[in-house]
């Protein structure tokens, strides 16, 4: 990890731009975050901003471009080919549970659930396309998208770019952040069905 965060760092300008605008979009297209999360390079790329490799502005921008495509890309995949795609993943990436929880959030919250479902990882990479398989229309998925994918690019960025050489600090509580958003969405779900079941 540390060889590719300081090779990241050593990029010319617009590879660091393509670079953090590149990875974000192929999180939930090609369910690549399932790898490697978007919010790292952007994190870095905050930090290149800091030692004045490019301006903050731009990082935002590409990152959020890249976040706001991909997923948009990945609701399309998920409304075309829905299931199918997902089982013919390498086992060792098929995420049956959060598959599940995903959709069961979508259809429960709709655009809210695609705004929040973008601070944590494994949700971040499925909710996507769990929307298109769920039936949502594009129109209120492209809003949520816009506001889920600008605001995350401009806080991840921002944070790299206050850490400076701390940045792996910031990953880290960024990380936990994320766990902690997917634990509280998991207990609202389980919470409202089982209010559901008691009330009928």
């Amino acid at each position: 990890m540390q060889t590719v965060v300081d090779l990241l760092l050593g990029l010319s300008p617009w590879w660091v731009l393509a670079t953090v605008f590149t990875l974000p979009a192929l999180e939930a297209s090609t369910f690549v975050g399932l790898v490697i999360p978007g919010e790292t390079v952007v994190v870095i790329g905050g930090v290149a901003a800091n030692g004045g490799a490019v301006p903050l502005w731009a990082v935002m921008v590409a990152a959020a471009a890249g976040a706001c495509c991909g997923d948009q890309l990945g609701f399309a995949v998920g409304r075309r080919y829905g299931r199918r795609l997902l089982d013919r993943l390498p086992r060792r990436l098929q995420r049956p549970r959060e598959v599940a929880r995903a959709l069961d959030l979508i259809r429960r919250r709709g655009a809210a659930a695609v705004v929040l479902g973008r601070w944590a990882a494994a949700l971040r990479v499925l909710v996507p396309g769990a929307a298109g398989m769920s039936g949502m229309s594009r129109s209120r998925f492209t809003v949520a998208n816009v506001v889920g994918g600008s605001t995350w690019a401009v806080t991840m960025a921002a944070a790299g770019y206050a850490a400076g050489a701390s940045y792996r600090q910031v990953e880290t509580r960024i990380g936990l952040a994320g766990t902690i958003i997917t634990a509280v969405l998991v207990i609202a779900v389980a919470a409202t069905v089982l209010v559901r079941r008691h009330r009928s």
